[in-house]
């Protein structure tokens, strides 16, 4: 747990206590900086895990590498990942943000958003581009694969996505003659009747409880139906979930961090008001923080937003009785950078090892260990 990006100033410590319900971990205090003229909630109740998934880690790491490989610009189709501070500091290191290949000048690197992208985009990317790296999340492609091996057989796909969403474009386009959207249960009712055989999937950053009630309708209404043998929903969004369950009824108030265009994130807020809360605040940072927050304080973050934003929301609510972080799970799961990306640090670190005359290192092997909110503040 990082918690040492706050805001410069002189203050008192708080203390945060760790409080641990899988069993897997001692409690132990960390220690956070306390500012002058701030919130002033009773206590914070912290959410783990929150904040950055695998698949964003990934991302954000390979479109770094892009920035200080290439000069700029260097494009990136759709936002790399839904968040308005990951994108204004990749904006502000020359990238630029397109809806369109066909606004990328030829010739330019390109980088296509964790979302997943259309096979026509793709394809148009890597005719388009010197360089060209598709960052689409490793459980996404699952679902793209599932589409595209469902159809092959014969059969129709029902898919329970979000209509707008990159991530439902993106999978629809896989077989857009023989897939259906649907988001709720009228939704299912107003299906025909279909000759073919059915397989059921779904836009992996859905609830469980969006995800679930739209399922069992269509499960009901189709009961020969195909499902995959490991759900398609991100384990992440799950656990994130999981973790804001175990301690919403603890709070006076719950505090989502996140982009209002992150499915996930969005997720997150409606389930703390389903789950009684009586105040639910989703804010872009802790300068949407409203004055007259007290009590206890539950705080939780999308995939997409960056561990400082956390930080600093803390550090407004300046909790009297310090944070309790609640973690509900160890998440180890990681993704290693995209191929063209393994193949660009290899290529860096061999030009780098004939230059200073050295053994050839490769940087592959310590990505592992580095993260994306580390890379991201080392941008500035």
């Amino acid at each position: 747990m990082s918690l040492s990006a706050l805001p410069p100033g002189s203050a008192n410590g708080l203390l945060c206590q760790r409080s641990c319900h899988s069993g897997q971990h001692p409690s132990h205090q960390i220690r956070v900086t306390r500012y002058a003229d701030r919130v002033t909630a009773d206590q914070v109740l912290l959410a783990a895990p929150r904040g950055f998934c695998a698949g964003v880690e990934m991302a954000i790491k390979a479109l770094a590498t892009m920035v200080r490989t290439f000069p700029p610009p260097v494009y990136c189709y759709h936002e790399i990942v839904h968040n308005r501070e990951v994108v204004r500091r990749f904006e502000e290191q020359g990238v630029v943000f397109v809806d369109s290949i066909d606004d990328v000048p030829q010739g330019s690197p390109i980088m296509l958003s964790a979302h997943g992208s259309a096979p026509e985009v793709v394809a148009d990317a890597e005719t388009t581009g010197s360089f060209t790296v598709n960052s689409v999340c490793p459980l996404v492609t699952k679902v793209h694969h599932e589409v595209r091996v469902r159809v092959g057989k014969g059969f129709r796909v029902i898919y329970v996505g979000h209509e707008g969403h990159e991530e439902a474009v993106g999978t629809m386009a896989v077989a857009p003659d023989a897939i259906d959207r649907v988001e709720s249960i009228e939704d299912v009712a107003a299906l025909p009747d279909f000759n073919e055989p059915l397989a059921l999937l779904a836009q992996t950053t859905l609830s469980h409880r969006d995800w679930s009630d739209v399922a069992e309708a269509a499960k009901e209404r189709f009961p020969e139906m195909w499902t995959p043998g490991r759900s398609d929903l991100c384990f992440a969004t799950t656990n994130r979930q999981s973790a804001l369950l175990s301690f919403v009824d603890r709070c006076d108030a719950m505090v989502v961090i996140g982009s209002p265009n992150s499915s996930n994130t969005l997720a997150l807020a409606k389930l703390a008001a389903e789950s009684g809360c009586d105040q639910v605040l989703r804010i872009n940072g802790a300068h949407e923080l409203p004055d007259e927050l007290h009590g206890v304080v539950g705080v939780t973050a999308g995939a997409s937003a960056p561990e400082e934003l956390v930080s600093a929301v803390i550090a407004k609510l300046a909790p009297t009785n310090g944070v309790e972080e609640v973690r509900v799970v160890d998440e180890d799961e990681y993704f290693p950078p995209p191929p063209p990306i393994r193949d660009l640090l290899t290529a860096l670190a061999s030009a780098a090892s004939v230059t200073i005359g050295g053994p050839t290192i490769s940087s592959i092997g310590a990505d592992r260990h580095v993260g994306a909110s580390e890379v991201l503040a080392k941008l500035v």
